[in-house]
């Protein structure tokens, strides 16, 4: 059977839970559109969360990677676009790094696209009642990291699809953090379900609006 490998990380920033891994391990062995999904945890970490990353793609040998990280402060399921080739740390990583204007491949790329159909999944989760957009920033942090160092990876295998998902603060966590938007992890688990088994079925996206004016 097929595999889809699905990644979420460690918590972060004083967080006590990271919602990316709190919905992406219920995922763990469940089949969907006939393909068996795989879920890994990543260190929050520059370089070891790529290493974990590339050891997980080596043993799954997936034909999608998705990985899926948190977004505080943001309103809905944003579904990144495009990495950029740059590390610069607003914060230090669990190992106490900070990496500042500094490049995640020598020599590489300014950026990568997203090669999941992000509009055609954008659409189906806000058909299904849930709030969600495509993002032309996935940040400079971890995230980032990992979306570009797998796209890296990925470059030239047309066979294997790969990209990013943002995700909001879980409830519990909005509410240490007065005034942040939050979405319930059962909602958030319904949405990358969807994000899944359309990105598995749609080969060409669809046309249509998901640009910003700033």
């Amino acid at each position: 059977m097929q595999k889809v490998l699905i990644t979420g990380f460690e918590p972060f920033g004083g967080e006590r839970v990271n919602p990316s891994w709190e919905v992406v391990k219920q995922l763990n062995d469940m089949e969907l559109v006939g393909t068996r999904v795989v879920a890994r945890q990543l260190p929050c970490v520059f370089g070891a969360a790529l290493a974990a990353l590339n050891a997980a793609i080596d043993e799954v040998q997936p034909v999608m990677v998705l990985a899926i990280g948190q977004a505080g402060g943001r309103t809905d399921i944003t579904l990144e676009r495009v990495a950029i080739n740059v590390d610069d740390a607003r914060i230090p990583d669990n190992r106490e790094q900070q990496p500042i204007d500094e490049p995640i491949v020598a020599d590489g790329p300014a950026a990568y696209f997203s090669t999941l159909p992000i509009k055609a999944m954008v659409s189906s989760m806000r058909e299904a009642g849930i709030p969600a957009s495509v993002s032309q920033t996935a940040g400079t942090y971890v995230c980032n990291h990992v979306m570009y160092g797998l796209l890296h990876r990925l470059s030239g295998q047309q066979e294997i699809k790969g990209g990013f998902i943002h995700i909001p603060y879980l409830p519990e966590q909005a509410a240490a953090h007065p005034g942040a938007p939050s979405m319930a992890a059962s909602t958030v688990l319904f949405a990358i379900e969807l994000a899944i088994s359309i990105a598995l079925q749609v080969e060409h996206d669809l046309k249509v609006v998901g640009g910003a004016t700033h």
